[in-house]
């Protein structure tokens, strides 16, 4: 596999914007764990093997276990996983593949039982900038498998 572009040199002005939108979740007060679960989850959907291996690598480094993000991707079927954080990933998903079937008002109630309004917010915004990098990751072809987290 090979890059087909690299974006940190091609388009400065781009990354910048983007890493601007990623610092938001630091304004957030979510849970770095569950902002790691977010995505990966979305990284999974997307098929961006780039951001999954970062994502994936960051979660470990920041304590969270083996066995919870083996099991995201049946986070359904495994009991691994807060009311919360079921919330928080169906949500990802919706969001994610939201021209299949838009976000219910189902599912936004859902979430609202253990988020307030900022906070439902503030997951969309999470989500949206997962998949806009899972998108730039898999357009400009990254290569996964040399992503080092920071110590």
């Amino acid at each position: 596999m090979k890059q087909r572009v690299n974006y940190l040199q091609t388009n400065r002005e781009f990354l910048q914007l983007m890493l601007q939108v990623e610092e938001y979740k630091k304004t957030t007060g979510f849970d770095s764990k569950l902002i790691e679960l977010i995505k990966i989850r979305a990284s999974q959907l997307n098929g961006c093997a780039y951001c999954l291996d970062m994502h994936t690598k960051d979660a470990r480094a920041i304590g969270e276990s083996e066995q919870r993000i083996y099991c995201l991707n049946a986070w359904r079927e495994s009991p691994f996983y807060s009311d919360a954080e079921r919330a928080a990933l169906e949500l990802t998903e919706a969001v994610t593949e939201i021209s299949a079937h838009g976000v219910p008002n189902e599912l936004y109630e859902r979430v609202r039982l253990h988020f307030d309004e900022k906070q439902y917010i503030d997951l969309v915004a999470l989500i949206i900038t997962i998949n806009g990098w899972n998108r730039l990751a898999i357009a400009a072809g990254n290569v996964p498998g040399s992503y080092r987290p920071a110590k």
